[in-house]
């Protein structure tokens, strides 16, 4: 399972925070038992928000180096040979396409 993201926490933190401080005042519970329900219903709700925000997605050379592997293997399911030996760890000339246009 993944980290969760700083995002993540301060939307969940916060939404327990608030939601355990609205309910209680606007049930003006006193006993324990309704403490402890409100509590528990507020921490369901603090997951649920902080599992819902949404990730962001990755840029910059994590992104690039994700693109590139996509196409070795595709490269390799249209039966393209694979060079051998060292000359595979060279990277040769590259040029933009539509699938990874060059941003600036």
């Amino acid at each position: 399972m993944p980290r969760p993201t700083a995002a993540q926490l301060a939307y969940g933190s916060a939404t327990v925070v608030v939601s355990t401080i609205a309910m209680l005042l606007l049930s003006q519970t006193s006993t324990g038992i309704g403490v402890a329900v409100i509590a528990a219903a507020a921490l369901a709700l603090g997951l649920l928000v902080a599992l819902t925000v949404p990730i962001p997605r990755r840029r910059g050379r994590h992104a690039a180096a994700r693109g590139a592997g996509r196409g070795a293997v595709r490269g390799a399911a249209q039966g393209e040979p694979a060079a051998g030996g060292d000359a595979s760890r060279v990277p040769g000339h590259r040029t933009a396409s539509a699938d990874h246009p060059v941003h600036h």
